[in-house]
């Protein structure tokens, strides 16, 4: 999914240094020719071509106001390190980005996820005109922030662009990611535990294509003011995809095992963390299944081929690799 590259270089500016923070500000600049300038709190991390690492507390109006002047655009691809501290961290994350939105002119392009969508059930996908029926404080509080900030696109006080993802593949998504942090474990022949259904069809998708997406979006007004998905494949199950990791690594046929509902549950009462990802459960032991269809119709852009997906993501997620960042 690549570009020509940009013959003007403006100016962009990415927040957040994980896994999709790092994926957007190198296409910006490698694929697009972007003048780039990735934003964390610490500054530091791995070495990026062509991208400046910078240091900036977030919720702080007047120093991301100041960082994002004569910016394009502006990437929200932030999360806070704990699910028990969202309802404290993201408003005021959130405020500061909407102020500086208006400021500057800058594109607020919001890397969303799909918390707000309840379970499946009967219906064959979720679709980004799906109805929100969050099950959590936490899909009810991106929903929150994803509507607010399209409504103030169509009051005309800033412009922006939802994009949202299903759980990430792809290198150096590590040991947050359900799709890669079992990815060490069957590289050396050991047990792997999931979370849910082992046998349940799920989307997943590739960082990469993530990056792509929001790259596109911010540079296309026609775009602005709705919710995109970024392009995903079909849905594969997690033994599925232990599979083919596994083939990919030319390792042992990997041992699965789920990890019992109840132990979970009875973890959750001395573990928050725990406790937060319950109440998300149903992505994992039912069927989690997007359709990105129109993304592609609309933009043009696919998802990357699925071997190659597995290919990257199972070799960038090896413990020798991960651990050279």
């Amino acid at each position: 999914m690549t570009q020509p590259a940009s013959p003007n270089g403006t100016k962009h500016v990415v927040l957040g240094a994980g896994p999709a923070g790092r994926a957007t500000a190198a296409y910006l600049h490698q694929q697009l020719g972007h003048r780039v300038m990735l934003a964390s709190r610490s500054g530091v991390g791995p070495a990026i071509e062509g991208v400046e690492r910078v240091s900036v507390d977030a919720s702080d109006a007047a120093a991301l106001t100041t960082l994002a002047e004569g910016a394009e655009a502006m990437y929200n691809c932030m999360n806070p390190s704990s699910y028990t501290v969202w309802a404290s961290q993201w408003p005021p994350l959130h405020e500061a980005l909407m102020h500086t939105a208006k400021a500057t002119g800058a594109v607020l392009v919001t890397l969303s996820n799909l918390y707000m969508y309840g379970p499946l059930g009967s219906r064959p996908a979720i679709t980004p005109d799906s109805p929100e029926n969050p099950q959590d404080l936490k899909g009810s509080l991106r929903g929150q922030m994803d509507r607010e900030t399209l409504q103030a696109h169509a009051d005309g006080t800033l412009r922006a662009v939802v994009v949202r993802a299903s759980d990430y593949i792809g290198p150096e998504v590590g040991a947050n990611g359900h799709a890669t942090r079992n990815i060490p474990a069957l590289a050396a022949g050991r047990r792997a535990w999931v979370v849910g259904s082992a046998d349940q069809p799920h989307s997943w998708t590739y960082i990469n294509d993530v990056a792509a997406t929001l790259a596109t979006v911010a540079n296309r007004p026609d775009t602005h003011g709705r919710v995109w998905f970024a392009p995903t494949n079909p849905p594969v199950t997690q033994r599925e995809l232990a599979v083919a990791s596994t083939q990919v690594l030319d390792a042992p046929s990997p041992k699965i095992s789920e990890m019992p509902r109840g132990v979970m549950k009875a973890l959750g009462f001395i573990s928050p963390m725990i406790r937060e990802l319950m109440t998300i459960s149903y992505q994992f032991t039912d069927r989690w299944v997007i359709d990105s269809s129109a993304t592609t119709e609309a933009l043009g852009l696919v998802p990357t081929d699925w071997d190659t997906v597995v290919t990257r993501s199972a070799h960038g997620n090896t413990k020798d690799h991960l651990a050279t960042l």
